[in-house]
């Protein structure tokens, strides 16, 4: 039971973590794309951060799984 919560606290936290931090980082791939509209170097950067944004999303999942695990355990 220990090891599902470290696993839930681990994966939820590290989820909330990179959600922001993608969320942080498209909004620049943004502001970089208003200030070099010749380069396509925000497209890389900004892809970049979907895909942090992206596995932030699927760690949250997973320690939602967890807490769900949790929960029926202590039942």
């Amino acid at each position: 039971m220990q090891a599902i919560k470290r696993k839930w606290l681990f994966f939820t936290v590290l989820g909330l973590i990179l959600i922001g931090a993608g969320l942080s980082l498209a909004i620049d791939a943004g502001f970089y794309r208003m200030q070099n509209p010749d380069g396509l170097n925000w497209v890389y950067y900004g892809t970049f951060a979907l895909v942090v944004f992206n596995s932030g999303i699927c760690c949250f999942g997973q320690g939602v799984i967890y807490k769900v695990r949790l929960d029926g355990c202590a039942k």
